[in-house]
C-alpha cells in the first residue's frame, strides 16, 4: 500500500486545469464575448440606420421630379434618385428594394420628395408613372407649361391644344380676373382619371373646378376680404409661397413675410417670380415680374398651388419677419425681422455654401 503525502493534494499536478489553461480559457470567453456584443451592437445601429432610411421621423425635404427611363433597374433608379437627392445612399436602398419591393417598376415621370423614406418610394414606383393613359399626376407647384406637357403625354392629346385652351378664355375660373384669360394659376394639382372621350378642354376644366372647390373650401373668399386683396391674389401669394417653400412648416412663415412687406410697400425680393418671368435671377430686368424692382405682387400667379399653400395664403402665421433665406441643405429657411440679422443668415448660408 503506498501512501500519499497530504501536501501533495496542494500541488499543480493534481489539478484538473492548471492556472495557465484557465487564464487562456477566460480570454478566449473575453475575446469571443466582445465580437458577440459588437456584432449586436453594429446589427443594432445598421438596424436602426436602415429604419431611419425606411421610415424617416422628420420631415421630407423639397419636391422633386425624377424621370425614370425604361428598361431601368434597382441600381439603376438608385442612382437616378441619389442624383435627385431623394437618396444619399444606393447601397442601401438597392438592397431595401430587392427585398421589399416587387421589381416590377414602370418607366415613366414620378413626383418625390428630397431624403423621402424609402418606404414611400417603393410604394410611389409601385402605383406607376405619373401620366398614364387613364390618368394624369399633377404635382404641386407646377406650371401651366408643365402641365401642358403632361397632358400631352396623355396617348391621343395634344400638349399645345391644353395651352391653348387655357389661355384663349374658353374656360374661366370664378376667381379669374376681368380682361384676364391665362389659367395660370387656377388649376388644382391632384391625380385626375382621363377616360378616351375626355379631350384637352375638358381636362382643362376639371382642373379649374377642382381649384375654384379648393379655394373656396381652404377660405380664400373670406380671407381676401380680411386681407383687402382678391381671391386672384391670394392665389398669387400662395403660387410665391408654393416655389419658395421646400419643407412644409416654413409654407406659413413665407406667407407671413410675404404679407408682412405688402402692407410695408415693400419690394418681395422674391426669387422664383423672377425665375418664371426671366428664367434667371437677374436683378436688373425690366421684367413685370421682377419684384426686387416693382413693389407689390406679380402680374399673374407663378404655379398652380397645392392646398396647404392655399392654406398659408389665406391664414399667414402671425409673425413679425421680413426676411428669409436658404438655412440647410433640406431646404429650410432661416428667417429674421431686420436687414442686420438677415445679413448674418445670408452670411451662414454662403458658409455652409448654400448660397
Amino acid at each position: 500500500m503506498t501512501v500519499v503525502d497530504e501536501d501533495e493534494l496542494d500541488t499543480g499536478e493534481w489539478e484538473e486545469f492548471p492556472a495557465a489553461t484557465r487564464s487562456r480559457r477566460r480570454l478566449v470567453f473575453g475575446i469571443l464575448g466582445g465580437l458577440a456584443l459588437i456584432v449586436l451592437i453594429s446589427g443594432f445601429l445598421g438596424y436602426r440606420y436602415i429604419d431611419s432610411k425606411v421610415s424617416p421621423s422628420g420631415p421630407s425635404g423639397a419636391q422633386v421630379q425624377v424621370t425614370i427611363p425604361l428598361g431601368a433597374n434597382r441600381d439603376k433608379i438608385a442612382t437616378i434618385l441619389r442624383q435627385a437627392g431623394v437618396i444619399d445612399n444606393t447601397t442601401v436602398f438597392s438592397w431595401y428594394a430587392r427585398f421589399e419591393g416587387s421589381g416590377d417598376f414602370q418607366a415613366g415621370d414620378y413626383t418625390f420628395r428630397q431624403h423621402q423614406g424609402y418606404k414611400q418610394i417603393l410604394d410611389t414606383l409601385a402605383k406607376g408613372s405619373d401620366v398614364r393613359p387613364d390618368r394624369i399626376t399633377v404635382p404641386e407647384g407646377f406650371t401651366l407649361n408643365q402641365i401642358a406637357a403632361r397632358v400631352g403625354r396623355i396617348p391621343g392629346k395634344s400638349a399645345q391644344k391644353f395651352l391653348d385652351a387655357a389661355n384663349s378664355g374658353l374656360v374661366r375660373s370664378q376667381f379669374s380676373p376681368p380682361g384676364n384669360d391665362k389659367l395660370e394659376g387656377l388649376l388644382f394639382p391632384d391625380t385626375y382619371f382621363v377616360q378616351p372621350k375626355d379631350d384637352e378642354v375638358s381636362i382643362l376644366r376639371r382642373m379649374v373646378e377642382a381649384f375654384d372647390q379648393q379655394a373656396v373650401a381652404a377660405g380664400l373668399p373670406e380671407a381676401a376680404q380680411r386681407q383687402g386683396l382678391s381671391v386672384y391674389q391670394l392665389a398669387t401669394i400662395a403660387s410665391m409661397v408654393e416655389r419658395e417653400a421646400k419643407v412644409p412648416e416654413d409654407r406659413g412663415k413665407i406667407a407671413s413675410v410675404i404679407t408682412n412687406r405688402l402692407q410695408r410697400k415693400m419690394t418681395l425680393d422674391v426669387d422664383a417670380t423672377l425665375l418664371y418671368g426671366v428664367g434667371s435671377v437677374d436683378k436688373s430686368s425690366p421684367s413685370p415680374y421682377n419684384t426686387y424692382k416693382i413693389a407689390g405682387l406679380p402680374p399673374t400667379p407663378i404655379a398652380n398651388a397645392g392646398r396647404p399653400s392655399l392654406d398659408a395664403a389665406a391664414t399667414p402665421d402671425a409673425t413679425p419677419y421680413l426676411y428669409y433665406v436658404i438655412a440647410d441643405k433640406d431646404g429650410r429657411h432661416a428667417f429674421a425681422t431686420n436687414l442686420a440679422d438677415h445679413n448674418k443668415n445670408v452670411a451662414a448660408a454662403r458658409a455652409k455654401g448654400l448660397l
